[in-house]
Parts: C-alpha cells; sequence; structure tokens
C-alpha cells in the first residue's frame, strides 16, 4: 500500500471514529471518548486534509469550524412542501380539531404533541447520506441556502448510517444559558434567544457561526414512498434517530387507553410521555406550566395525527396541512387605535416611525407608543393612521403592533415614510432596510450625539442634563461636541435657572471629565458597535491611542482589527469608516487639543485568582470606588466576572449606598452581599505585586 493509500484509510478510519464521538456526546449525550482523545484526532485529521486537499471531504468532520468564505446566501427552491401550520388559541380548539379529524375517517387516530421550539425553522437535504443543502423556510416555497453555517452545528449530520435520499424538517435554537453566556459578550446584544439564532446562521463568515453553539431538533422526514414506507409518525421519528438526527425527547402520544400510547413508544424505542385521549387538557396545562423551566424557549405545542396514511386522506389547504394544529401561548395584547406616527432622529441620523397609540393596559403596565421599526413593516402590516391594531408585549417585554384589525374609515392610505427629514429637511437616504438623514449637523444627532458623550457611562458630565444642553443650543454656545470645552459661561449668567453655583458645578464637572481615560473617551465618540468590550479589547491588542487607531484607518487596514476577539469585521468596518470621516477627525482633534486622553496604559494582567470563578454584580454608590467602574476593575483583576443584572449563577453583590432595591432578591437567592468596607479588607492590598494601592478622601488612588 502506497502513501497516498495510507492517508486515506487513515482519514476514513479516523472520520468515521470521530463521527461515531460526535454522535455519542452531541445526539446521545453519552460521550464515549475523552476530551484529549476526540481533540488529538481531530487535530490529526486537520492536518492530513491542510497537506492534503484532495482528502479533504464534504462529510469531513472538519466542517464543524466553518470557513472565512462570504456566503451569498443563495435562494432555493424546496422540494417538499414547507407549510404554515393552522392555530389554536385554547384546548377547546385543539379538543374541537380533534373531533373534525376523528369525524373525516373511519380508523381509530392516535396523536403526537411536540413542543414548538421558538427558533429558526430548517429544511436538510441529503443524497445517498450526504448533507448537500440546508435551506431556510423562506416564503414556503423559496429559502435561503446556509448550508455552510449549518455544517457548524455538532448534531447536525453531515453524513448519515444510511446512504438515503431524504429531507429532513427541524428547528434550529439557542439554549437559554448558551444565549446568555454568549449576549454578555456582544457590544449589541439581542432581544432574545431567537434573534441571535436568526443573525447567526444568516453570518457571512461561517467560521463566524461555528462560534455560537447552536442547536437543532428535527421532526419530519420526508423519505422516498418507493423505498421506505411508515404507518406512523413515531415510525418517522425512530427512523430519523435511527439515522443520527436528535429528536425532542418530550413529546407526547395520546391514543383511546394509556397502555396503546405507551405501546407505540416502545414499539418504536421512542422517549416520550404517554397518556389517554381524556389527559389532553392536563398534559397541555402542564407543558403551559413548565416552559419557562425549560433550557430553550418554546412559543407553543403543535399536535400531530399519528397515522400517515390518514393525513395523505386529510390533505392540505394552500397554507397548512389539515393534520396538524400549532397551539400558540397567549401573549398579551390589546386593541387600540393609532393616533398619529411620529419620526425620531437619532444621534447617527437614523429615521424610526414611532406609533402614538390610545393607551392600554398589556400586562401591568400601560403602553401608548410603541415602535414601528421601518418602512419594511409598515408595508407588511399595511399601517395607517386610524387603523384599529392589535398590540402585544413580544417576551412579555416590548410592545408591537402585530396586525391590523380594522383599517380606519377616515380614508387614511397606508403610512409612509417621509422622503426628507423631519428636523433639517434634508433629502433621506435607505441603508438596508432602515432610513437615514445624512447630514451631521441635523440639529437633533448633535443634540443625540452630545447627550451620549455626556452620559454616565461615558464622559460622566452629570450636570449637562436634557435641558441643561437645550439651552446650550438654543444659545448657540455650543454647535457639538467638543464645544462643551470651550462655553463661554458669562454668556450664561444672565439666564433664567443659571446662578454662579450652577455654573461653577458645570465647569468643575466639565474640568473633571478631562481626566477620564482614552477608553472612556473612545466609547463617548458614539461609534456604531463600539462598547465598552470592544474598546477593552482594542486597547488589551495594543490600540490604546487615538495614533494608533488611526494608522490602521490611514491603511484601512480591515484584518488587523478583525483578528481581535469579539471584532467582527462589521464592527471592523465601522470603525474604520467612522475615524475616516472627516468631521470626527476634526472633532477628536479638537478635544486632544482641550487636553482629553488619547492614549491610555492598559495592564492586562492578573493580580491574583482570589475572585476565580466567582460572579459579581455591584449596586449603589461608593466612598472609595468612584465611578463604580472601579470596583468591576478590581474584581476583574482577581479573576471575577461582573454581571449587570442579579440571577442564580450571581455568587456575590457588591453592595453601596443606595443599593438596596438588589439587597432583597439577592437575600432571596442566597448571594453573598460584600459591603464596602469588607470588599476593601478582601482586596487585600499587600498581596498586589509591585502595585501601590491606598484608600483616603473618598477616592482610589
Amino acid at each position: 500500500m502506497n502513501n497516498k493509500d495510507k492517508l486515506f484509510e487513515e482519514v476514513k478510519n479516523i472520520s468515521e471514529k470521530l463521527r461515531d464521538y460526535q454522535i455519542a456526546y452531541y445526539v446521545e449525550s453519552q460521550p464515549i471518548v475523552s476530551d484529549l482523545e476526540y481533540d488529538r484526532l481531530f487535530d490529526r485529521l486537520k492536518q492530513i486534509e491542510k497537506e492534503n486537499p484532495n482528502l479533504k471531504f464534504v462529510d469531513s468532520p472538519t466542517q464543524r469550524i466553518g470557513s472565512d468564505l462570504d456566503s451569498s446566501f443563495e435562494e432555493v427552491a424546496h422540494t417538499i412542501p414547507v407549510l404554515s401550520l393552522n392555530k389554536a388559541y385554547n384546548e377547546e380548539e385543539i379538543l374541537s380539531w380533534i373531533d373534525k379529524s376523528q369525524r373525516k375517517v373511519s380508523d381509530e387516530l392516535n396523536y403526537v404533541l411536540e413542543q414548538k421550539i421558538d427558533g429558526i425553522s430548517i429544511v436538510l437535504y441529503y443524497e445517498n447520506g450526504i448533507l448537500v443543502k440546508a435551506v431556510t423556510r423562506g416564503n414556503g416555497t423559496i429559502g435561503n441556502d446556509v448550508t455552510n453555517n449549518v455544517k457548524t452545528i455538532t448534531n447536525v449530520p453531515l453524513r448519515l448510517s444510511e446512504k438515503v435520499n431524504v429531507a429532513v424538517r427541524g428547528e434550529i435554537y439557542l439554549e437559554k444559558k448558551v444565549f446568555e453566556r454568549v449576549n454578555k459578550t456582544l457590544e449589541q446584544p439581542f432581544s432574545n434567544p431567537r434573534n441571535l439564532c436568526a443573525g447567526t446562521i444568516r453570518r457571512k463568515k461561517s467560521s463566524e457561526s461555528a462560534k455560537i453553539p447552536l442547536n437543532i431538533f428535527v421532526y419530519e422526514g420526508f423519505f422516498n414512498p418507493s423505498i421506505y414506507s411508515f404507518n406512523s409518525h413515531v415510525e418517522i421519528l425512530s427512523k430519523l434517530k435511527d439515522l443520527g438526527f436528535r429528536t425532542n425527547p418530550n413529546i407526547c402520544v395520546f391514543s383511546k387507553t394509556k397502555e396503546k400510547a405507551k405501546s407505540l413508544l416502545e414499539k418504536n424505542h421512542i422517549e416520550g410521555n404517554s397518556l389517554s385521549f381524556k389527559d389532553i387538557n392536563i398534559e397541555i396545562s402542564q407543558e403551559t406550566k413548565n416552559r419557562n423551566s425549560l433550557d430553550y424557549e418554546i412559543d407553543g405545542l403543535v399536535i400531530k395525527v399519528n397515522e400517515i396514511n390518514v393525513r395523505e386522506t386529510l390533505g392540505y389547504t394552500v397554507h397548512h396541512p389539515r393534520w396538524a394544529l400549532a397551539y400558540k401561548f397567549e401573549s398579551p395584547f390589546s386593541q387600540s387605535v393609532i393616533k398619529s406616527i411620529d419620526i425620531q432622529v437619532g444621534r447617527t441620523g437614523r429615521l424610526t416611525p414611532v406609533a402614538r397609540i390610545n393607551p392600554v393596559e398589556i400586562g401591568g403596565s400601560t403602553i401608548s407608543n410603541v415602535t414601528l421599526h421601518n418602512q419594511q413593516n409598515i408595508d407588511e402590516l399595511e399601517l395607517a393612521i386610524g387603523d384599529i391594531v392589535e398590540v402585544s408585549k413580544r417576551g412579555d417585554v416590548i410592545p408591537a403592533v402585530e396586525k391590523v384589525v380594522d383599517k380606519n374609515e377616515d380614508g387614511n392610505i397606508n403610512y409612509k415614510m417621509p422622503l426628507q427629514c423631519p428636523i433639517c429637511s434634508t433629502p433621506i437616504v435607505i441603508k438596508g432596510s432602515h432610513t437615514f438623514c445624512p447630514n451631521d449637523f441635523c440639529p437633533k444627532q448633535i443634540y443625540g450625539r452630545i447627550e451620549f458623550f455626556v452620559a454616565k457611562n461615558q464622559m460622566d458630565i452629570d450636570t449637562l442634563g436634557p435641558k441643561t444642553i437645550e439651552k446650550l443650543l438654543e444659545l448657540d454656545l455650543i454647535k457639538d461636541v467638543q464645544d462643551i470645552y470651550s462655553i463661554d459661561f458669562e454668556k450664561l449668567s444672565n439666564e433664567k435657572g443659571f446662578g454662579d453655583k450652577k455654573i461653577k458645578a458645570i465647569v468643575d464637572a466639565i474640568e473633571k471629565s478631562k481626566k477620564q481615560p482614552f477608553s472612556r473617551v473612545l466609547i463617548s465618540l458614539g461609534i456604531p458597535e463600539v462598547g465598552k468590550k470592544i474598546v477593552d479589547m482594542l486597547l488589551k491588542n495594543g490600540f490604546d491611542s487615538i495614533d494608533k487607531l488611526f494608522e490602521i484607518v490611514e491603511k484601512k487596514d480591515v484584518d488587523s482589527l478583525c483578528k481581535i476577539p469579539l471584532i467582527a469585521e462589521k464592527t471592523s468596518k465601522n470603525i474604520i469608516s467612522a475615524l475616516s470621516d472627516p468631521i470626527m477627525q476634526k472633532r477628536i482633534k479638537d478635544l486632544k487639543a482641550f487636553g482629553l486622553n488619547m492614549s491610555e496604559s492598559v495592564d492586562t494582567l492578573l493580580i491574583d485568582e482570589s475572585f476565580k470563578d466567582q460572579v459579581w454584580a455591584v449596586s449603589g454608590s461608593f466612598d472609595n470606588f468612584n465611578p463604580r467602574s472601579l470596583a468591576v476593575k478590581e474584581i476583574e483583576k482577581r479573576g471575577g466576572r461582573c454581571v449587570s443584572s442579579l440571577s442564580s449563577k450571581t455568587t456575590h453583590l457588591l453592595l453601596g449606598k443606595g443599593g438596596g432595591s438588589k439587597k432583597a432578591k439577592a437575600k432571596e437567592l442566597n448571594i453573598i452581599i460584600i459591603e464596602e468596607e469588607k470588599f476593601i479588607s478582601m482586596l487585600d492590598v499587600k498581596k498586589e505585586n509591585d502595585i501601590e494601592v491606598s484608600y483616603k478622601q473618598g477616592e482610589l488612588f
């Protein structure tokens, strides 16, 4: 056997082992080999493929790590029906549907109840057992090809245990705990796991998708009927499981008797609950009650006829199969009237339509304003002023217009956003699905930039509140951010509400802000997607001055920034684009001339690991840590991690003055409560090698 044949055999053997290990670990949750052994084989396979590209096959286990090549998400036509489901909103509607289905056939039916995963619907297409396409649902007829990104999901089999042609429907999702962990690392956090999941599936580079540990449950298989004949849905689930797919064990089979339902599951080696028809109400109530305790989000349940031949008899409508029904969990909603639609202009120039509605009570709060996001959303709703609409709180938090219930009787046509900025009359520009005012000197943008710049988490000039900023702009004492440092305060002395004491407080706060570190200055510039986490990563990776960043900007070196953890290509381009703008460059030059810090020395070394594996929340104000971010830094320097809110995973609460609102919750969760004096003693300054720290006069030196 020559060397080429030996390598081929080695690749084949390693690949087979790794596939078995992946199924055992990710599908069956029963590891059969150590991580060390798995990594050893995986690295060996990567090495062979790198040196011998002809030995890298489409179903190689190394496909899980993704590619750096951009994906265009080609549109692909589905070869199976990818329909929506008809919906029920109470148990009576489900029972009525079951009764109607049963009356249409003579056979005694069984039903399968499955959880409706709140994720991204996907269709996996296999030819001869090899994954060839992964396509989003799209409009049900045509979807987007996201194959390379889906290949990075560890429990999506790249090769099946049989050389079969099959189309498999499933739901890609992100576990709640993974969402919480990953979302904390993002500069622009997502509102829920589903949105982060959708964003991950549509990343242009599959290597970026591979960084997010997505998951999948499959729930339908479409086999060639001339080769495979299935009598029931549970048989299909059993077959999918045998082929290497991950199915949801949280299913329930309903039959005339509990014993018959149990027999159906056992016969097909399927996990699940078995109940009789009389228990349907109880099971739905239990599923609804338990939804918040699951590791993943569900937004309802799906009940299906189990018998395949009956499914064919019941058939389909244009929109949905008649043999399945979705039960949607109730979401708080109410009806109201669109009184008007206003356009808000943000500091970046983005125009956002906001509906003003007659106030309604939803989920314990009064809703009178609802964002409409953009023109695309308005068009989809076919929304006009005066329409009666259904308003919900998505995720029990975010107010949203779900649909138009009745059109207005005033003859108002569907709303269209203006073609000019409502503030400065500059013609608008469209970027993607959003609308922008391109005028950097639009009064609303100027106000927004200044308000952002002086905020607590930025330069922290607390004496420049909204009304003060408005007054300074009205008197033409400031025209942009940098003018804060050259205000002629004599022109304020005769203004009502601006006495000597207030003016002195403003002057002192502005002077104090000049001592803010470069990291704060950089955040305060308001570059899109550039917040504390990104700035920290820039500094830790050597970009610790504005001059070093300008060197990157001059070269338009996107790749150098992309090498930094957390900085994706989009963020890198945002940084370079923002810092290339002549207006921004002048702003920075002026701020530098006024004495603001444009460089910062960063000590990335840990002092010790005394807080390792601890998760801290910080609440209230402190005598020795002002701002309290100084306390956060001390925790992080000792290996601890800080979070903004309390949860069962929080181990410590550093409690200052005015932080009592979190104290009760901390006690409820058995979180250790540490007050400032105790915290200082825990820092143990004597152990800090060559770092002299003293605490006096209310400041940390």
